[in-house]
């Protein structure tokens, strides 16, 4: 028997993401991931001023935040050849590590743990018996728990407080059933568990606030913080009030010390204890099996990959003995297709582009209503398809750990190591029997989740690392910040290319540019969701989205179900989608000035 289902939207991630598939035999056979809207940023930054591109590209996302603005500067850095000073360098990791943790953070807590967390069933818990579990859920580090928070008297007033809020509001909230589907058998917790998981969602709904004061303090703002061409625009002078100053300095050093303790006394316990009441979703969404990270934090300058505290490379079949090289500049390697995408190229659909020629025409000639069913070989999503050497990719932070691992991180293979025996020690106790977990179970919808804490660890500890490099090298007398020498567009070559390849929380991101006359004369972004959610290749390859999701036993659901949605989106929200953020206009009345229709009704 085959039925199809559709997801639309996948929610609990940011932009617009619809999901088909085909179950047969209560398995998901086949699968087509759409992103339904359009992005247009590379359109809108033609012809600009280089220097003020990253101002542009940053909107595409409100939850990466700086992640496009930091790309963009040092794409443009590379292209005008300009070194930035150490200290822009180190401030440009901190702000890097704070927006990993905060935005692992938020995804695990706010939007992925509510697929494994019944909040109704947590409202059940014995508050002494969740005090006894949470402060048996130790760091890798410690024989206890030290946290704080893990006392019998905070999980009752928990308790108390979200009753509160369901008897105020029983049909229309947050947690209501009707929005969820609560008391179902795929959910496995035990009410003392989603109780830890509930409380543990508030405290981290408090805490994401403190993360992005770093942002602030060398930003000046947040979510989209400033940076600068050549630096950083926030200047160091320890007599200034107004300037990054002792005082600040230090409300910088005590939040970062907050989030390494948040990071592994509570996020990484939580997600070990979690998954390994999830045994079988260690062999469910595995996907493809070649991985990509293009390494970030460099420790003394960006470019010089051999310095990167966290590795560039590939890893290939899931072979963990050995790391292939990326070349960012072979145009048969990174390469984009537009054959199931509504675009096209000037050299034709099936042909793919490296980003350096890289062209933006869009071309839709998609379903004529919502309803109407994808598949077959029309073109389906907005996304376009990249691959490297005719290879899709996995990026993100499963990636970045295998990668890591492979390349021998010291602090990635500890961190692995110590995780797995963990994980395997619980998994083993909570379901009394020998689950056998292994490095490679670690490809996986479960693994994807633990190697986002995992790395919201090394990026707090990376973040660190940045912080005190910082400060020894202040201490040393350089307050530098900024590297004006070819500042004005008249010591700019007529016409230059540059890229930049950094590691958002998400992934590997790109971004490509290309100066005529001191103006963007192209610019190409392969932002880390366009790897994972495009379509099909020429070739048919899948990509991430859509071979993770097949495979998925959903026996005995049906098409329109909440268990069957649950079971899909358990694994596409592993990879914490990040669609593009649309832009709508607006006049001051909030009248609509201007709306695009793509479902051409």
């Amino acid at each position: 028997m085959e039925i199809k289902v559709v997801v639309d939207p996948v929610t609990r991630i940011e932009g617009h993401l619809r999901m088909e598939a085909v179950v047969r035999d209560g398995v998901i056979s086949e699968a087509y991931s759409t992103g339904t809207m359009v992005r247009g940023i590379e359109i809108i930054v033609k012809d600009r001023d280089p220097r003020d591109v990253w101002a542009y590209v940053m909107r595409v996302c409100g939850v990466c935040t700086s992640m496009h603005g930091l790309a963009s500067v040092r794409s443009i850095e590379n292209a005008l050849d300009i070194e930035v000073p150490f200290n822009a360098e180190m401030v440009r990791n901190v702000m890097l590590g704070a927006l990993q943790s905060r935005d692992h953070l938020v995804h695990f807590y706010q939007l992925d743990a509510l697929d494994w967390v019944d909040i109704v069933s947590a409202l059940k818990g014995d508050p002494a018996e969740a005090s006894r579990i949470a402060q048996s859920l130790t760091p890798l580090n410690d024989s206890y728990s030290p946290w704080g928070k893990n006392s019998p008297g905070y999980f009752a007033d928990v308790q108390r407080k979200v009753k509160k809020f369901l008897e105020a509001n029983p049909k229309n909230n947050l947690f209501s059933t009707s929005r969820w589907c609560w008391g179902s058998k795929l959910y496995q917790l035990p009410p003392e568990v989603n109780l830890i998981g509930l409380a543990h969602y508030l405290q981290a709904l408090e805490f994401q606030k403190e993360i992005g004061k770093i942002q602030t303090i060398f930003g000046g703002k947040n979510p989209h913080p400033n940076y600068l061409v050549g630096g950083m625009a926030c200047a160091v002078n320890m007599q200034n009030p107004n300037a990054i100053n002792m005082d600040r300095l230090a409300f910088v050093s005590s939040i970062i010390e907050q989030v390494q303790t948040f990071a592994n006394e509570v996020f990484l316990p939580d997600a070990l204890a979690i998954m390994a009441f999830y045994p079988q979703w260690f062999s469910i969404g595995g996907g493809l099996t070649n991985y990509l990270s293009y390494g970030d934090f460099p420790s003394t300058r960006y470019g010089q990959t051999d310095t990167y505290m966290s590795r560039r490379g590939i890893v290939m079949r899931r072979d963990l003995t050995r790391i292939e090289e990326f070349d960012p500049d072979a145009l048969d390697g990174l390469q984009e297709f537009v054959n199931n995408a509504w675009y096209k190229y000037s050299v034709g659909k099936d042909r793919g582009l490296h980003p350096s020629i890289g062209e933006t025409y869009l071309d839709y000639t998609g379903p004529t209503s919502q309803f109407d069913w994808l598949g077959g070989d029309r073109p389906y999503s907005w996304i376009k398809t990249p691959r490297y050497r005719n290879q899709p990719m996995e990026v993100g932070p499963l990636a970045r750990m295998a990668v890591n691992y492979a390349a021998g991180n010291e602090l990635t293979r500890d961190l692995a190591d110590r995780s797995l025996a963990r994980l395997q020690q619980l998994a083993n106790k909570f379901n009394g029997r020998d689950c056998g977990l292994t490095m490679q179970h670690m490809f996986s919808t479960a693994g994807r989740i633990v190697a986002r804490a995992m790395d919201a660890v090394e990026a707090a500890d990376y973040m660190g690392r940045s912080f005190n490099a910082l400060i020894n090298n202040i201490k040393g007398g350089d307050e530098s910040m900024f590297n004006g020498s070819k500042w004005e567009p008249s010591s700019w070559p007529q016409d230059c290319k540059g890229y930049s390849l950094s590691e958002a929380p998400r992934g590997a991101l790109a971004h490509y540019s290309h100066i005529t006359d001191g103006k963007i004369a192209n610019y190409q972004m392969v932002v880390p969701t366009t790897w994972n959610g495009s379509p099909r290749d020429p070739m048919g390859q899948k990509s991430a989205f859509e071979a993770s999701v097949i495979g998925t036993p959903v026996q005995g659901m049906a098409a329109d179900s909440a268990e069957m949605a649950l079971s899909i989106v358990r694994t596409l929200h592993s990879f914490d989608p990040c669609m593009a953020c649309a832009v709508h206009l607006y006049d001051e009345n909030g009248t609509v000035i201007h709306r695009v229709d793509v479902n051409c009704q």
